[in-house]
Order: structure tokens, then sequence, then C-alpha cells
């Protein structure tokens, strides 16, 4: 068994992951891998962002295909059993698997780095064919070349998981990033002895075939390709399944299916398809607990790190995304590999790769609220999105001052935005009046579930606030008008009867009438003020 060739370190991480009670077979994929493996010579590419499964599916098609062990136990009882190649392609070839993520102790250098990486495969290569001369001084593509030049049918299926994670180290120059390009190209790009190569990242290889470098890839992303795409993330069908399981294995149950949606749903395929994070929904079932699992991993899982660069041109954006909008992008996916985003485009584009924001159509938006919560984060923390800031810094005073019934607040507060520096938020239309009333209650997801133009009664309120369970409050049905009163307002809510959502609303538990406060918010265009009125319905 070597460490890298013929290693028997993915059947056991893949086993592991079999045992896990809410593991999803995912194994049609293979059936998708096996005309490229028949070809032979094909390089594939799958990107996206962290904790969407690749490193389980690398193990995956790994522990299969590798001839390192019998691993008939592991994917008999799974889909991929049903396929015609399944027993053709099961365990049949060498297979080199490389993590890149794994650094040598005290390493402070690329030649560390990959000195490591190219003694264990060239050991690996000695103890696999101890009848040949095997000269450690020589690169590792002339070694396997000489190999096949001595027996045509050895041929390796190699599956490389984070091949971009050294361009994240700090100790990795301009310079070193070309020599590791190099390093795959010279070992993958039109070589007799690749039957197949496999190589996910975050990062796309795109930005570095200008010199043809790594153009033998076909390369797939979240944003681009549909190819692949049910295979990382979970779909609607498959966390109802888990859903079910969770039901079964959990004493307790405290999750509903909906919060799933609302807190970890959000993704979509390039064929339009919504998906799941699979890690936090994972983590949400197993612990009974919804939160954000999102976990920090250096400079490029902080947000504010892609916009301080050029604040200016991407918050109104923000303020429009924090509002539940989305707006067009024009995708530029090589840039999230630069560490200097100057436009717009580049700066979106990179949150997209990284998982921070959702892409579809055209279209950039805040996922979820697991997002959304390291966005309000982020709003609440830097002084320099001005507006923006400022206003979330109020939402907690405006909601107070909502459930306590002070519309002099209310109105303070909204003057307050209105006259703070709102390019985007012109009040020519209720839409840019609800974008600030969205920003000066953003405070209130913590507590609420926030829905806007929501179908209640007989017509469709502006925003209505559920109650989570925990909270005890009221209800809150906000309707907005311009140049008209909050009073007409307050009669609309009554009169299409919008509170009948409150008792409607799937999963209350209780008999109880809901308490529910109407509260309108009107702006006077000529006078330039705003009015605001509650009343407990």
């Amino acid at each position: 068994m070597g460490m890298y060739l013929n290693s028997q370190a993915p059947y056991t991480l893949y086993k592991n992951e079999m045992r896990k009670p809410y593991f999803v077979d995912k194994t049609r994929m293979l059936e998708k891998l096996f005309p490229f493996v028949e070809t032979g010579g094909d390089c594939i590419c799958i990107t996206r962002p962290r904790r969407f499964g690749k490193t389980v599916m690398a193990n995956m098609i790994a522990s299969f295909f590798s001839k390192a062990c019998d691993s008939s136990t592991l994917f008999n009882p799974l889909l991929i059993a049903q396929s015609a190649g399944y027993c053709e392609h099961l365990n049949q070839y060498p297979v080199i698997s490389i993590s890149f993520h794994e650094l040598p102790r005290h390493c402070r250098t690329y030649e560390q780095y990959i000195e490591r990486v190219e003694k264990r495969l060239i050991g690996d290569l000695k103890k696999e064919f101890p009848d040949v001369e095997i000269d450690g001084a020589e690169t590792l593509w002339d070694i396997l070349t000489e190999l096949y030049a001595r027996d045509s049918s050895m041929r390796f299926i190699f599956v490389f998981d984070e091949w971009d994670f050294i361009f994240h180290q700090d100790f990795v120059s301009d310079q070193d990033r070309k020599e590791f390009i190099m390093f795959l190209s010279n070992l993958l790009k039109d070589k007799q002895y690749v039957q197949f190569a496999y190589m996910t990242g975050i990062l796309p290889t795109a930005k570095y075939s200008s010199g043809s470098e790594l153009n033998m890839f076909v390369e797939f992303t979240m944003a681009r390709s549909p190819a692949f795409s049910d295979y990382f993330g979970f779909t609607e069908a498959e966390v109802t399944n888990l859903y079910e399981r969770y039901l079964t294995n959990c004493e307790q149950p405290a999750l509903t299916q909906e919060e799933l949606r609302e807190w970890y749903n959000g993704y979509h395929t390039a064929s339009g398809e919504h998906v799941y994070n699979p890690r936090s929904v994972v983590q949400a079932l197993r612990f009974n607990h919804l939160e954000s699992y999102w976990t920090s991993a250096g400079p490029y899982d902080e947000i504010f790190y892609y916009i301080k660069n050029n604040v200016d041109d991407v918050r109104d954006d923000l303020a429009r995304m924090v509002c539940g909008e989305a707006v067009p992008v024009k995708v530029q996916e090589y840039a999230a590999s630069s560490m200097n985003l100057k436009t717009r485009d580049e700066i979106f584009s990179a949150m997209v790769v990284y998982g921070f924001l959702s892409y579809e159509k055209g279209m950039v938006s805040i996922p979820n609220k697991e997002l959304m919560d390291e966005f309000e984060h982020m709003l609440q923390k830097e002084a320099s999105l001005g507006y923006i800031y400022l206003l979330a810094r109020e939402s907690e005073r405006m909601l107070r001052a909502t459930l306590a019934g002070d519309t002099d607040t209310m109105v303070d507060i909204l003057e307050f935005a209105h006259n703070t520096e709102t390019p985007l938020l012109a009040y020519n239309s209720e839409a840019e009046l609800a974008a600030v009333v969205n920003l000066v209650y953003l405070s209130a997801r913590d507590f609420y579930f926030v829905e806007r133009e929501d179908k209640a009664g007989v017509g469709y309120v502006d925003f209505i606030f559920y109650p989570k369970e925990e909270t005890k409050s009221e209800g809150s049905i906000l309707e907005l008008k311009v140049n008209d009163s909050p009073e007409h307002a307050i009669r609309q809510i009554i009169d299409k009867k919008y509170a009948l959502k409150f008792h409607k609303r799937a999963g209350s538990n209780t008999n109880e009438k809901q308490k529910v406060l109407a509260v309108g918010i009107s702006y006077d265009k000529k006078t330039k003020k705003h009015s605001c009125k509650i009343e407990l319905l």
C-alpha cells in the first residue's frame, strides 16, 4: 500500500463517511465518469465553494476505481451497483490519489511542499515496481513515461483534491504558483500514461490557461457548467429524505424542514435547481440545532476582505442584497485567485466562487440565513460601509420602538435613514421605501422569520414578521405607503385580512389566537416626512 499510489486512505475515509447517520448516496456520479475512463487521457476539474462535498466525492472516486483493495462491500449496496459498467470498472486501475491540502511539518517554502509530494510518489513507484530501476533524481513524468514504455497497459487514474490549496498559503509567491501550474501540466498534459484525471478545487483553472498549461482540463463550475451539479450540495429531495431520518433518529426533534430551507438552501446549479449547503445541513441535523456552521478558514473566508478595497462600488448593491434582492453581475470566476480585487464584478465574482453569494441567470444574491448572518455581522462592525453600517446599528432600536408602540422614535429613525447618504434610496416608489425599512429592521431577523410580498388574506402584504417560538413576541404586519397615510395602510391590513396568515401558518401548535401588530409606515414626497401608526389586531 502506498501513500499516494493505490492508497487505502480514500477507501477508509469513504467507508467512515458511509457510516454516518446522514450519509447521502451520490455514487451515480461514477456512471458519468465511466466514458472518460474508457476513452483514456481525459482530464476534468470540478470547482465548488468550500463545504460542498468535494473531498467526499474525491475519496469515493479513488476508492471505487483503485485496485488497492476490494471495495465491493462498500459499493454493492449503493446506487452505482445498478450500473451496467459497475463490475467492469470496480477496483480495476492503479490510482494516484493526492490531497494537496497536506503540508510537511514546519513548511516554510513551496520547495518543501512540492518536494514532499514528489518524494512520496516516487517512493510509492519504487515499492510498486521493485524490478524497475527508478532513479529518484528523475522527474515524476519521466519515471511514469518510462513505466508506460515498458508496459503500455500501465496507465493511471489521477485523483487530485484541493489543487489550489497552496495558492492560499502566505509563503507562496507568484513564481511559486507558476511553478505549481507547470508541475501539474508536466505531470498530466498529453501524457500517454494518463487513463483519466479528476481534480477538485475552489479556484477555476481557466485563470491559468492563457498559456495553455492547464487547457487539458474540461472545467465544471457551479456558476456556468450544469454537468455534475447534482452531486455537489443537497437537493430538495435529498434533504426531505434526511429530515425523515432525523425525525426517526432524534428523540426530541427541534428543527423543521422549513427552517432548514431558510437557513441552508439558496444555492443554484447552472441548470437552475436549488441546492443546500451539505455540511451545514448535516451539522444542524446531527446536533439538533440551527446556527451558522460557516467556519472561517483564513482571509479568503472573511467577507469584508472582498469589498474593503472598493466599498464605494459595491455598497449600494450590498444594501439591495441585504434587503433580499438580487443584483446583476458579469461573473468572472478567475477573479477569485487575485489578492487585488478592483472592480465590482471581480469582487462579487470572487464571493460567488467562495460561496458567500449565490449566482443564477446573471444575478447574485445572499443565499440563505446562514450567510445573511455573516453579512449582518459585517454590516454592524464595518464603519467604512457608510450609511448601511449606520442603519444596521439602528435596527435594534427600531425593533424595540415598534414593539413598544413608540411611533415617534420610529419616525426619528426613518428620518435619520432618509437624511443619511442614500443614493440608492430615492423614494420614488414603495420598493425603495421597502429597502430602507428592510435595513432599519435588520436585527429583527434574529427573532422573526421575515417574509416580503407574501400572499396573505386577499392580497399581498409588504412585510410579515413571524415570531420564532422562543421569542414569545407579537407578530407584525408592515404595510408601506408613498404619498398616502399610515391610517390607510392599517385599514388595508384589516380589510384584506392579512392577519389570517398568522393563524394558518404551518407548524402552529396552539389554537390560541396570535397577537399581531399592524404597522403602517408612509412617506410624503412633498413634505419629505415619514409617518407611522401601530394597532394591535
